[in-house]
């Protein structure tokens, strides 16, 4: 049985930070690229960020870059998201992704579609 399990999530302050982590368990873990999405409330859940299976190619939406970095330990079977400059508009419910893209291209690793394992979410709310 396929589980992931985000942890990390909670308030924190404008500029602050916080640091997310999946903890992936019952499937081959190198074999899996990981993605990291969220959803705002009252609104679609959106690609974040991505990490190729072996940590070699990471892609990131264009309201993170420079303030978000993805990273995973495949010893560990875990993949984090470090959150830092938090905005307002990064509050949403956060949720992790494994799945196996034919290529490590933005294309596919930006596509929710492209992901079959999905964790329930933590939720991290950054307060003005």
């Amino acid at each position: 049985q396929v589980q992931l399990v985000e942890s990390g999530g909670g308030l924190a302050q404008a500029g602050g930070s916080l640091r997310l982590s999946c903890a992936a368990s019952g499937l081959p873990f190198n074999n899996y690229a990981m993605g990291w999405f969220r959803q705002a409330p009252g609104k679609e859940r959106e690609f974040v960020a991505a990490i190729s299976r072996r940590g070699v190619v990471t892609f990131y939406t264009d309201s993170v870059k420079g303030r978000f970095t993805i990273s995973r330990e495949n010893a560990k079977n875990s993949v984090y998201l470090q959150m830092n400059s938090l905005k307002p508009e990064d509050t949403a419910v956060y949720f992790c992704a494994a799945g196996r893209p034919l290529t490590d291209s933005y294309y596919f690793l930006s596509d929710s579609l492209r992901y079959g394992y999905w964790g329930q979410g933590t939720q991290a709310t950054v307060s003005s």
